[in-house]
């Protein structure tokens, strides 16, 4: 098995690349995809999360309400971080028991937006970065996604810097090309993870 950390910016198209992989025989763990399941109602996460900051946090259908925990924490640390500590762990608990479940000799990629941030990379056999030059990212976050270019700043300059993406990437991804070449680039990285796969010694 060849355990593989995928990243890169907003709005740099890491989305595309991991289901670019996945159309090869990759297996995704979705990171964001597992911290909303991990609170979906009726699970321990989300009554761990209530405990912590009420049951104000809760929308009429008895779902997490996004919205609300996300303009309660985001400005403050302290209650950011005591999300973190109870959500962080399910994550990663859940990340394993997938990774876990892949077959033996398969190419697990991890879809992980905040790896540079956080300081993941020791915990994968390699690191993907999918880059975008800022132009680029402001241009799909304005156009594709509808985010005004006031907020789609302000989401680009909360995450690590370009340079700091690169300096983790045993891989770099360039996506300020056409989907042909970004599907071409792609298929070249497979190859090369296929490729360490199979030489990596069986677990």
């Amino acid at each position: 098995m060849l355990t593989v950390g995928l990243t890169g910016g907003i709005g740099a198209g890491k989305s595309e690349v991991s289901r670019l992989l996945v159309e090869r025989g990759a297996v995704l763990i979705d990171s964001d995809r597992i911290a909303r399941e991990v609170v979906e109602p009726g699970t321990p996460g989300l009554a761990a999360v209530v405990e912590a900051f009420g049951e104000e946090i809760l929308a009429e259908d008895g779902s997490l309400d996004r919205p609300r925990l996300g303009a309660l924490v985001f400005g403050d640390p302290e209650k950011l971080a005591r999300l973190n500590a109870i959500v962080h762990p399910l994550v990663g608990a859940r990340s394993r028991e997938l990774e876990e479940a892949a077959p033996e000799g398969a190419v697990v990629v991890h879809d992980v937006p905040l790896l540079t941030e956080n300081g993941l990379a020791p915990l994968y056999d390699l690191v993907i970065v999918v880059d975008a030059s800022p132009e680029t990212q402001l241009d799909r976050l304005v156009r594709l996604r509808g985010i005004s270019e006031e907020d789609a700043r302000a989401r680009m300059a909360a995450q690590a810097g370009r340079e700091q993406r690169r300096e983790i990437a045993d891989i770099v991804v360039d996506n300020d090309v056409p989907l042909d070449a970004l599907r071409r680039r792609v298929e070249e990285v497979w190859a090369e993870l296929v490729r360490r796969a199979q030489a990596s010694p069986s677990e």
